[in-house]
């Protein structure tokens, strides 16, 4: 078999791989990039013309479920 230095060696490999593994792969340099490049591709940087369009058809549905309130409270006989 081994002697104690073989299994400190050993031990020494175990402890000493996913450390430098962590190391290695954590690096800012290897995925900043990347990390950026998905990010715009997710979150698109915000279009002023899209978030008017957006503005405009919230107000319509508002416009919409106040005036469907309206009809079913004239219905029912309440008034405002």
């Amino acid at each position: 078999m081994g002697n104690w230095k073989l299994e400190v060696g050993k031990m020494v490999i175990y402890m000493a791989f996913p450390v430098a593994c962590f190391h290695y792969f954590n690096q800012p340099d290897l995925f900043e990039d990347w990390v950026t490049k998905m990010k715009r591709e997710i979150y698109p940087p915000e279009n002023k013309s899209h978030r008017a369009e957006y503005e405009e058809a919230k107000r319509k549905a508002r416009e919409e479920q106040q005036l469907e309130l309206i009809k079913a409270m004239e219905q029912t006989g309440n008034k405002l």
